[in-house]
């Protein structure tokens, strides 16, 4: 079901905000610690990046915010990205802009406001915590994964619940995504079946277009 719902996940024409957040948190992963690098439309509630990568390196944050950028049609001027104090997204921010992509990088440092950036930025920053939280949730009970297909297929079927299915109440009660052919479904049961439908048949237009 995952290799179904991931293209469909990953290239849906997503209406996004100005503001984008970024973090890693931690999953376990054929009994070794692996990080899930989260990208996150703070206004909009979703998930656009979700990467799990056995390193905490510059290669993977350049992987996750390339996910967000794929995702703009165009690159706006004043793009901006709300990160940690991980010198690992400085250097992603150096490399697109080796290759003459632009954008700034705010970086919240700790956990209390010494600087007018953490100050400025924080409430942003929290967003994603409690996008990390949310994940951490679903994924406690599951104690880890024995591949790394596991832990891809698990991350990509919350990203999809998150997007498409799960309603929220800073957006009223709506879900991130509003799609007519899933809203008008009863259960939730129902709305995963349709989304599934979806997005097989997206993959067949793809294919004969």
């Amino acid at each position: 079901m995952a290799l179904l719902l991931k293209p469909y996940v990953d290239h849906y024409p997503y209406e996004l905000s100005d503001q984008f957040c970024g973090d890693e948190t931690y999953i376990r992963v054929n009994g070794k610690w692996h990080y899930l690098f989260f990208f996150f439309d703070a206004v909009k509630k979703i998930v656009l990046s979700y990467r799990v990568s056995p390193n905490r390196d510059t290669a993977s944050a350049i992987q996750a915010i390339n996910d967000v950028l794929l995702k703009m049609e165009e690159i706006p001027e004043n793009l901006t990205f709300v990160v940690d104090g991980n010198p690992i997204y400085l250097l992603a921010q150096h490399f697109f802009a080796q290759n003459d992509i632009s954008f700034d990088v705010k970086q919240v440092i700790g956990l209390t406001n010494e600087d007018p950036i953490s100050t400025e930025y924080r409430p942003l920053k929290q967003i994603i915590e409690r996008l990390n939280r949310t994940f951490k949730g679903n994924y406690r009970s599951t104690q880890g994964f024995g591949s790394d297909h596991g832990s891809v297929s698990f991350v990509t079927l919350f990203a999809a619940y998150f997007n498409f299915l799960r309603p929220h109440a800073s957006l009223e009660g709506k879900v991130p995504v509003v799609n007519p052919k899933l809203s008008g479904l009863p259960t939730m049961p129902a709305r995963w079946t349709k989304l599934i439908e979806l997005a097989q048949r997206w993959i067949v237009e793809q294919r004969s277009a």
